[in-house]
């Protein structure tokens, strides 16, 4: 029931992407914080850049992109991108919910939860809703081990989860409302 399921990347995106001279400019600016020569220090801030510009996902062109900008290899690049699970190498949803699923969160539930979203949506992990709203991931650690389970959805957290809860989360993101 997933509207993006392990498509090889490059047979989704195409076009070369391009940061208007804005964007261009702040990538330059934060380039300019390490010493010359140091570029690749701005990895991670530029891929969250490029993760914002780029339809929130990191094509391999769009890595290639960002490894030229920084004058690094493109496997410099992969490593990063493919290592932190922070960045989506997939096209996702609107809204992405990452639920930690590490031993203190699953003591309390946070698998329960997981099946209850799956079921709810219609979806697995790591798939997208057919309407592109909603993606779900999981997190290794969220950081919230005393308000488990947890998921967070974009820089909000939500937690001591409930179907009940989990329930209101959905339709408050359905219908657009996302003042938590």
């Amino acid at each position: 029931m997933s509207s993006h399921k392990h498509t090889p990347i490059s047979a989704r995106h195409t076009e070369k992407p391009s940061f208007n001279a804005e964007q261009m400019a702040e990538v330059q600016r934060v380039i300019a914080q390490y010493p010359e020569g140091k570029s690749k220090s701005a990895l991670i801030r530029i891929l969250h850049m490029a993760e914002e510009a780029f339809g929130g996902w990191l094509s391999i062109e769009t890595m290639d992109y960002v490894a030229e900008i920084l004058k690094i290899q493109p496997i410099e690049v992969y490593e990063v991108a493919t290592f932190y699970t922070m960045f989506n190498i997939e096209p996702v949803g609107k809204y992405v919910f990452e639920v930690c699923h590490t031993g203190p969160c699953m003591l309390v539930g946070s698998d329960n939860i997981i099946t209850y979203i799956e079921n709810k949506l219609g979806i697995k992990v790591g798939e997208t809703t057919k309407d592109g709203l909603f993606t779900l991931k999981t997190a290794e650690c969220l950081g919230a081990c005393g308000y488990a389970p947890m998921l967070q959805c974009g820089k909000i957290f939500h937690e001591h989860l409930t179907p009940e809860k989990v329930d209101q989360i959905i339709e408050a993101y359905r219908s657009g409302n996302t003042n938590f």
